[in-house]
């Protein structure tokens, strides 16, 4: 579930199919940069109701949904 979340907010944000995106997909793959890192993490926060570090999320979308399930554990 939070995977799905996860990669929904991901391809609204980078306007892609959501398909394009799985859990090996990396941030930079996709091709995010540090602007795009604060504005999804933001987005990321609100959906979640969660403070999100960004230097502890990882690189890859599996990294970022495991540290989001841990914190809303």
């Amino acid at each position: 579930m939070t995977f799905e979340k996860v990669q929904n907010l991901l391809a609204e944000h980078l306007e892609i199919d959501a398909s394009e995106i799985t859990e090996e997909t990396t941030f930079e793959d996709l091709g995010i940069d540090s602007l795009d890192t604060v504005e999804i993490m933001m987005e990321m926060e609100d959906e979640f109701e969660i403070e999100i570090k960004p230097a502890e999320v990882g690189k890859s979308v599996k990294e970022l949904v495991a540290y989001i399930d841990e914190k809303i554990a």
